[in-house]
């Protein structure tokens, strides 16, 4: 499935045990790209030692974050000319559409889902947008346990089939997650809207005494 490289470097770093995951998940999410390895790796790791489920989603998520924030430090020093090298105007250009009207779910939905799903450029166009890098590395990471625990989780229920469906049914895990992430968003805008109560304008007009108390001011 993979390229002759890409399966050296995987056989090899795999040696190192824990770390060596650290490293492939840095690799696959900042200099090199081997579609599904993180993927495979947390499957075929957890069909084998099931206990493992408990930690070896979490090195993948935590290297994942790793490597991305490496990307994402390139591209917030080389900024516009950075993503413009690696990626057409036309894709950037839309990326960053998706920011300015999506915010944190622009990054967040790419990280849940699985691959072909296009990361790499959203995780560039943040460091060349300046995102918050600690909010950036924060999302990163929920983002790659979440779906690394689940992945885990599934593996000891369905087997290795999980992997097959994935690649069968991306389109529709990516809707759901999306839908999902959309209407979680909304809860929390609403909240926050409840929080704040009544705009300046509106608790200013509330507190103002009325005309008919002005003129018995007035008159007393």
């Amino acid at each position: 499935m993979f390229g002759t490289v890409g399966e050296v470097i995987t056989n090899i770093l795999l040696e190192l045990g824990p770390m060596g995951m650290i490293l492939i998940a840095v690799l696959d999410s900042s200099l090199l790209s081997i579609p599904e390895i993180n993927d495979v790796i947390v499957v075929t790791r957890i069909l084998h030692r099931p206990v493992e489920v408990l930690y070896w989603p979490l090195l993948a998520a935590i290297g994942s974050a790793l490597g991305c924030l490496l990307l994402y430090t390139l591209a917030r020093k080389g900024g516009e000319t950075f993503l413009r090298r690696r990626f057409s105007a036309e894709r950037v250009n839309r990326v960053e559409q998706f920011y300015a009207r999506y915010g944190v779910l622009a990054l967040l939905i790419p990280a849940l889902c699985p691959p072909p799903t296009p990361f790499k450029i959203f995780v560039a166009t943040a460091g060349a947008l300046r995102y918050p890098r600690a909010k950036f590395v924060l999302t990163i990471l929920l983002a790659r346990s979440a779906r690394y625990y689940t992945e885990g989780i599934l593996t000891l229920l369905y087997g290795r089939a999980v992997l097959q469906y994935m690649r069968e049914h991306w389109g529709m895990i990516i809707l759901g997650i999306g839908t999902v992430a959309l209407i979680g968003s909304g809860i929390v805008c609403a909240r926050k809207i409840r929080r704040q109560g009544p705009g300046p304008a509106e608790s200013g007009s509330r507190n103002a005494p009325s005309p008919s108390a002005h003129h018995k001011h007035q008159r007393a």
